[in-house]
């Protein structure tokens, strides 16, 4: 598998993957983290737009997709119950969805992001125990509870080299 940057002609493909994984949310007891609203179709353009949304591809058919922002990433400010491991630059990754027929997806997403970055963020809603379970089998370690822009909250992990 492979990454590359997506392109407005992947958004119907895009689309499907994001619908696949809100199937699956849904299904697996976290009905309200994505629900079938997010991610919005404004949303990905803005991602493509913007060179932050990525596709995982076999071949070249995407089987996952995510965002990854370099930067500060403003809900993370602010920790609860914990501390980030440090206070340096990082990335964060966003919207990791797959599509469901290809296994390792968010394996490779993050080998991806590892072999690039020195300092990794991610977060997920409580709800969303197997994107627990693949965060930390690949590394992270749980660093407290932020806020996304709703107020909801969020489990949030680092990884660092």
């Amino acid at each position: 598998m492979h990454i590359r940057k997506a392109n407005h002609k992947d958004l119907a493909k895009i689309m499907k993957i994001y619908r696949t994984a809100q199937d699956f949310m849904i299904k697996s007891g976290n009905p309200n983290q994505w629900g079938h609203r997010y991610s919005s179709k404004d949303l990905i353009v803005s991602d493509i737009d913007n060179g932050v949304c990525h596709l995982i591809c076999e071949s070249e058919n995407p089987h996952g997709v995510f965002a990854l922002f370099e930067g500060s990433e403003p809900t993370y400010e602010h920790i609860e119950n914990g501390e980030w491991l440090n206070d340096d630059e990082y990335v964060t990754v966003h919207r990791i969805a797959s599509d469901g027929k290809v296994h390792g997806i968010f394996k490779c997403a993050i080998t991806y992001c590892k072999s690039n970055y020195r300092n990794i963020r991610i977060d997920t809603h409580a709800s969303n125990v197997v994107m627990q379970k693949q965060i930390e089998k690949n590394g992270f370690e749980k660093c407290g509870t932020i806020y996304v822009a709703d107020g909801s909250p969020r489990r949030a992990y680092q990884w660092t080299r």
